[in-house]
């Protein structure tokens, strides 16, 4: 582990490089603690979307720190569903700190007055619902913790453990975890599954660019389907 008095000493790459010497071998729960514990003391949150898998690692962040700071993005677009599991899970993580992040109001009125950018264009939509907020949540934190799995589509399949992009560290976790890895885990530590995901939304997130997902599709096939789309753009920009 790098000093914290050193840390500032060092270029983004050459630490990027120390992290992921260090921990990119240990297994999620330990990764998890460091970051938490060692690396990022109070400069490390989770963004979470409180979708299909989010317990999970919701889950591994409360074992070790339940006031870690949770970013949960609400779009104004989001499932009822999604909200109510929110809840149900900070009840029974006992999470003290999840932040629920809204769109700019002025930025609404100017670009999406009668909130229908949807149906003309998914990229800006996504920036100003989830792009904008997300960088203003983030502002005082040096790294944070994603959900993200290689498992769930072609763009994903290489997704290193820690990454470095925008300005700040990013840890992935689950980043080789299997959906069978995922399904044990909430089965050992009793963790309700959102109430979607029976219905067949694999992926899970606003509701008018959320479909079911049919048989042999990738898990994030039903977000934007029909569309050339397949992340929001909190996940696209160039990293290290």
């Amino acid at each position: 582990m790098i000093s914290t008095a050193r840390q500032d000493d060092i270029s983004p790459e050459t630490r990027l490089a120390v992290l992921r010497g260090t921990y990119s071998r240990l297994a999620a729960p330990a990764l998890v603690r460091a970051m938490i514990d060692n690396e990022f003391v109070g400069r490390i949150t989770l963004v979470s979307s409180f979708g299909a898998e989010s317990a999970v690692l919701l889950h591994m962040v409360s074992a070790v720190a339940v006031d870690t700071p949770v970013i949960f993005l609400d779009t104004g677009k989001l499932f009822g569903e999604t909200r109510r599991y929110r809840d149900r899970l900070v009840q029974q993580l006992g999470l003290t700190d999840v932040r629920a992040i809204t769109p700019d109001g002025e930025a609404l009125r100017a670009g999406d007055r009668n909130g229908l950018l949807w149906t003309r264009d998914t990229d800006a939509c996504c920036d100003i619902r989830k792009v904008q907020p997300l960088s203003r949540a983030l502002a005082g934190f040096d790294a944070w913790i994603s959900g993200r799995k290689r498992f769930q589509s072609a763009l994903r399949a290489a997704l290193p453990v820690i990454e470095f992009a925008d300005g700040r560290f990013k840890i992935n976790p689950l980043a080789g975890w299997s959906a069978d890895d995922l399904r044990a885990w909430m089965k050992k530590y009793d963790l309700p599954p959102h109430p979607l995901v029976a219905d067949g939304y694999l992926s899970i997130g606003c509701m008018p660019c959320t479909r079911r997902v049919r048989a042999g599709e990738d898990p994030r096939a039903g977000r934007w389907a029909g569309r050339d789309k397949s992340e929001c753009g909190i996940h696209v920009a160039e990293g290290i």
